[in-house]
C-alpha cells in the first residue's frame, strides 16, 4: 500500500490572518494617541504662535486681511512697548509681580496649617469646612466689587498695591486651601507620630517634615495661585490709578478706538506673559508631580 506525503501549500498563497498581536494593538493605540495628542497640542499652540508673529510685523502688516505671513520683520512694536508712557512698563510690571508674589507666599503660610488641620488631624464636620471654602469661589467677584471699593476709599487704600496683595490672599486660599488638604492626605502619618515621639512641635513638624514631602504640592499649588494674581484684572482696573497699576491693566492702554494696535499689542501680550511662562517652566517638574498626588515617594 503506498502512501502520498500530503501536498505542500501552493507557492504564492497566503495563510489566513490570526488574531492582531496585543502588543501591536497596544502601539498602534499609543501612535493613534501621541498624534490626537500633537494635533490638539497644536490647535491650541497656533494662536500663541500667530501673536508671536504678528508681534514681529509693522502695524500696517499686522492689519492686513487676509493676514501677510511673508511679511518683513521688525522691532517695531517692541520698541514702542518699552519706550511708552512714564518709565514704560515697569512700574506695572513691578506691581503685579510684588502682588503675585508676595500673596503667594501669604497664602502658602496659611493654607499649610489650615490643610494640615483638615486632612492630618482633621477637625469635626472637616467636609463641610472645605465645601464653605469652595463655595466661596462661587461668588462672582463683580459682585463684591462695590463694597472692596467703598472700605479701600474709606480707608485711603485706592491705588495701593498692598490692598491687591490682600484681596488675592483672600481670593487664592480656599483653592489652594483645597488643593493641598489632598496633598497632605497622601503623607504617611507614621512620620507625623515619630517627629513627634522625638519632641518636634508642630512649626517643626510643619516646616521639617511636611513641607519636604509636600513639596511638589505646594509647587503646584504657589504656581495656580501665582498665575491666578498675575492675571486678575477687574479689582485691578476699578481699585488702582497710576501708582499701583498692574500689567493687565497696563495693557489695555494700548486699544484705542483710533489707528492700528495690533502689533504692539501682541507685543505685550507676549512680553506679560513671560514671567507666567518662565514659571511654570521651572516648576514643571514638581507641578505634573503635585497635580497627580505623587507628592510622596
Amino acid at each position: 500500500m503506498t502512501t502520498t506525503a500530503p501536498s505542500a501549500p501552493a507557492a504564492g498563497r497566503a495563510r489566513p490572518a490570526g488574531p492582531p498581536d496585543p502588543v501591536r494593538r497596544a502601539r498602534r493605540r499609543s501612535t493613534a494617541l501621541g498624534l490626537v495628542t500633537w494635533l490638539v497640542a497644536l490647535v491650541f499652540f497656533l494662536p500663541v504662535a500667530w501673536m508671536v508673529l504678528t508681534s514681529f510685523h509693522s502695524e500696517a502688516d499686522a492689519a492686513t486681511n487676509p493676514p501677510s505671513f511673508a511679511a518683513p520683520l521688525t522691532l517695531d512694536a517692541y520698541r514702542n512697548f518699552f519706550g511708552g508712557g512714564t518709565g514704560g512698563p515697569w512700574p506695572p510690571l513691578i506691581n503685579s509681580t510684588t502682588a503675585s508674589v508676595v500673596s503667594t507666599l501669604l497664602v502658602l503660610l496659611l493654607a499649610l496649617p489650615a490643610a494640615y488641620a483638615l486632612s492630618l488631624r482633621p477637625v469635626r464636620k472637616w467636609r463641610d469646612v472645605l465645601f464653605f471654602f469652595l463655595s466661596t469661589k462661587m461668588l462672582p467677584i463683580v459682585a463684591g466689587l462695590l463694597p472692596v471699593y467703598l472700605f479701600a476709599k474709606n480707608t485711603g487704600m485706592l491705588d495701593n498695591i498692598w490692598l491687591l496683595v490682600l484681596l488675592y490672599t483672600a481670593m487664592n486660599l480656599p483653592i489652594a486651601v483645597w488643593m493641598m488638604q489632598s496633598f497632605l492626605a497622601e503623607v504617611p502619618g507614621s512620620l507625623i507620630e515619630a517627629a513627634q515621639i522625638d519632641g518636634a512641635r508642630l512649626p517643626t513638624i510643619l516646616a521639617r517634615v511636611i513641607a519636604p514631602i509636600a513639596g511638589p504640592g505646594m509647587a503646584a499649588t504657589a504656581l495656580i495661585c501665582f498665575i491666578f494674581s498675575w492675571n486678575e484684572m477687574l479689582f485691578a482696573l476699578v481699585l488702582t490709578g497710576v501708582k499701583a497699576q498692574t500689567a493687565p491693566v497696563f495693557l489695555t492702554g494700548f486699544v484705542t478706538s483710533q489707528g492700528l494696535f495690533l502689533a504692539k499689542v501682541c507685543a505685550a501680550s507676549l512680553v506679560i506673559s513671560l514671567p507666567v511662562l518662565a514659571a511654570g517652566f521651572a516648576a514643571q517638574d514638581k507641578l505634573v508631580q503635585g497635580l497627580s498626588l505623587g507628592a510622596v515617594k
